[in-house]
């Protein structure tokens, strides 16, 4: 199941399937889609953080046992719910955050990956071991940790399906950040008040430049941001913004 906890603005997803270290079965990861979809339209919430329940795992991955009964068409559609999850964190206008507190592989990882920000516990691994199964990541894996990483440190855990321990993920750029369990959660939460604070105009406008920064003609992107850019100043939010900062006050953004 999922778990929808708020906490001001900040909207906590939480995979609660702790018995099975947060696996993803059928109906968890409908429920997350579910309630991703939910959140798009929700103006009360203008940050999601995604977590695992307990302490030993974010999400271990998919469902094997599930799986392992699948046949093609089943195993696509299967892909495709997936997809339509990752998809939804990384195009949600609000800002995205993974807690990730321990086993995130698999799909657990791509789902991570699919955020616009990683957190990770000192005792967090993540990967991608799907090659040991005789398959390949299908929930955007091999496009996200490319993305993400670069593509050498994406053949690398892809091809080998080794894990990576949170130092090392720091370092390869898989997370943005790593802190003692204790205050994995704290301080995720720091950072998406902070982030929650700020237009949620700007934010989306932002989330999709960004995105197609990887993508598309380079030029054709530099001319979307500029109109983009220009397009905001006709918003309520850009003359709170540009008048706080005059008047030397914090701005009070609407979302308008």
């Amino acid at each position: 199941m999922i778990r929808d906890d708020r906490d001001g603005a900040v909207a906590v997803l939480t995979i609660d399937r702790a018995e099975a270290m947060n696996a993803l079965d059928v109906e968890t990861l409908s429920g997350l889609r579910d309630r991703l979809l939910q959140l798009r339209g929700d103006e009360e919430v203008r940050a999601i953080v995604l977590t695992g329940a307990g302490d030993r795992a974010f999400a271990a991955g998919a469902d094997i046992k599930y799986m392992s009964g699948l046949d093609v068409t089943r195993a696509k559609e299967w892909g495709e719910l997936g997809h339509n999850a990752g998809q939804l964190l990384e195009t949600s206008p609000k800002p995205t955050i993974a807690a990730v507190n321990g086993f995130a592989l698999g799909g657990g990882c791509e789902l991570a990956l699919a955020c616009d920000l990683r957190y990770a516990s000192s005792n967090a691994k993540l990967g991608q071991p799907e090659i040991n199964l005789g398959i390949i990541p299908g929930w955007g894996g091999t496009q996200r940790l490319a993305r993400v990483c670069g593509l050498g440190v994406a053949k690398d855990l892809i091809l080998t399906g080794r894990l990576v321990a949170a130092d090392e993920a720091l370092r390869l750029g898989l997370v943005n950040a790593v802190f003692e369990p204790g205050e994995l959660m704290a301080k995720t939460l720091e950072a998406a008040h902070s982030i929650a604070s700020k237009s949620p105009l700007a934010l989306a406008a932002a989330k999709v430049a960004v995105n197609h920064a990887l993508q598309g003609d380079h030029v054709e992107n530099l001319g979307r941001e500029a109109d983009r850019f220009g397009e905001l100043f006709s918003s309520e939010d850009a003359r709170e913004g540009l008048t706080a900062f005059t008047e030397k006050r914090e701005p009070r953004f609407v979302g308008r």
